[in-house]
């Protein structure tokens, strides 16, 4: 029987391919470094407290440290370097003795400097100090030419425990050339090191856990009052807006945090008191004509006279336009409190007054009008057809029987100004901004209903201040006058 042919290598059973070994590897590392991550982020200190101690630690040990490696190696340098002047000036003493003929056998070094050893240029010793009587060359090496060599030695040849500082000198005579010596002992160096070593490994530890502790205090009081402006906020519900968080007495940065969160309260505080206040009159506006509407029904209902059907049938229409004209005015207010921009489309005001008045040529108190040519604003028509006609239905109820549009182009201020005017028994000066809030009525002659929502000028007050401008009452020898401002659109400059 024929043997089964393969299309190449057999793998053996029980053997793991080399690139899935690779694989598991780099998964492998993969997951510690993940590990390593996650356990960096879990000992990351979480509270600024800590982060602010643990910052001002580390850079104070950095600096710290820094500032001890600078010290020791200046003072190792500068002792080093005294002692090799100390050598060198021997040495070079010593060489010129030498080049003069004038050497002895033994050598007396000075009082900084710890051996002396003289060499000619075969190893010979020609002259040493006491310390190094009968010893061998100092180095085998044997130098070529004339100069000077310096260098450190760990181990000296006088004494092995401290490192020396040899300073070689080569010099030519007559019988070739010769080398000088000299060493000078560098304990004073190590001794020095050695004590400013042990001062900074106590001082620096200890300074680095004052400033850790000091830091710590200092922050923690510092935070003290967040911590107060935070648990303050915390206990503050939509009952409590009347709650106010506690300002510390050092004027600063936490100090304006305070008086912007309280700000921020009263800001709340006030729109939930309108809110509240709003529900409030809209529910007793829908409930008096929702209850008319209801007892007209009801009374057709006990009455089936069809004679009566057409009275009935007439108020329940009235009240029924009254509820959706309120509806509308409830949510055209409720757009305006979203916050959405403003419309930006370019709008010829005077078009808007115009038809506006054109349209009231019928009524019981007609409109007259003084229009300028053109004035462009950015908004909407609705917006403002909506602003205008609240402005003339607010002058009407109220007029004895004139009422006056006036629009003119204020160039100097790039205004649109807007009056309305009527010779009605006019607006207390006390009441010059009650009269702008929602469901507002006035005690006085103003007060007559003839079918408004009690929503009209607040709507168009709204409205002027989302375009940008403004609606008032001002001074006017008779009757009422509301001023509208609005700014002019850039086309039409």
């Amino acid at each position: 029987m024929a043997e089964p042919k393969t299309g190449g290598a057999v793998r053996s059973p029980g053997r793991v391919p080399l690139r899935a070994l690779r694989r598991i590897r780099a998964l492998r590392q993969i997951r510690d470094l993940g590990r390593i991550r996650d356990l960096a982020r879990r000992l990351r200190p979480r509270s600024v407290r800590a982060r602010a101690t643990l910052g001002a630690s580390t850079v104070v040990a950095l600096a710290l440290g820094a500032a001890s490696f600078a010290l020791l190696g200046m003072l190792d340098g500068n002792l080093m370097r005294g002692a090799q002047a100390d050598a060198e000036r021997q040495a070079l003493s010593t060489a010129g003795l030498v080049a003069a003929g004038r050497l002895d056998t033994v050598l007396t070094p000075g009082r900084d400097t710890d051996f002396l050893q003289v060499v000619d240029a075969e190893g010979r010793v020609l002259a040493a100090s006491p310390n190094l009587a009968g010893r061998p060359a100092l180095s085998p090496a044997r130098p070529g030419k004339p100069g000077t060599v310096r260098g450190t030695w760990k181990e000296g040849p006088a004494r092995g425990d401290r490192r020396h500082r040899v300073v070689q000198v080569t010099t030519v005579t007559g019988e070739g050339l010769v080398t000088v010596y000299a060493g000078t002992s560098l304990r004073q160096a190590d001794a020095a090191d050695d004590i400013i070593t042990g001062a900074l490994a106590f001082g620096v530890p200890l300074l680095v856990l004052t400033v850790a502790l000091v830091t710590w205090r200092v922050t923690g009081w510092a935070l003290r009052p967040v911590e107060a402006i935070r648990a303050e906020v915390a206990e503050i519900s939509d009952r409590d807006l009347h709650r106010r968080v506690p300002v510390p007495r050092s004027q600063d940065e936490i100090a304006r945090l305070a008086v912007t969160m309280n700000t921020t309260l009263d800001r709340l505080e006030a729109a939930g008191i309108r809110q509240r206040r709003f529900i409030a009159d809209a529910s007793h506006e829908l409930r008096s004509p929702i209850t008319v509407l209801r007892t007209q029904l009801e009374v057709a209902q006990a009455h089936p006279d069809p004679a009566l059907w057409g009275e009935l049938v007439s108020g329940a229409l009235e009240d029924t336009v009254r509820l959706q004209d309120l509806a509308a005015d409830l949510l055209l207010l409720a757009r305006l409190d979203t916050g959405e921009p403003p419309p930006a489309a370019v709008v010829d005001l005077a078009d808007v007054a115009r038809e506006a008045a054109r349209s009231r040529r019928r009524d019981r108190i007609p409109v007259d009008m003084e229009i300028a040519p053109e004035a462009t604003v950015r908004g909407s028509t609705l917006w403002l057809s909506r602003l205008v006609t609240n402005l003339l239905d607010n002058a009407q109820r109220h007029a004895d029987g004139r009422v006056r549009l006036v629009l003119r182009v204020d160039a100097a201020r790039r205004t649109a100004v807007l009056e309305v005017r009527d010779d009605g028994p006019g607006i207390p000066a006390a009441d010059r901004e009650r009269v702008f809030e929602r469901f507002t009525r006035l005690d006085d002659a103003r007060s007559r209903d003839e079918g408004g929502t009690g929503l009209g000028l607040a709507i168009a007050r709204d409205i002027a201040t989302r375009l940008g401008g403004s609606l008032t009452v001002e001074d006017a020898p008779v009757g009422a006058r509301l001023v509208a401002r609005l700014p002019l659109a850039d086309t039409q400059f």
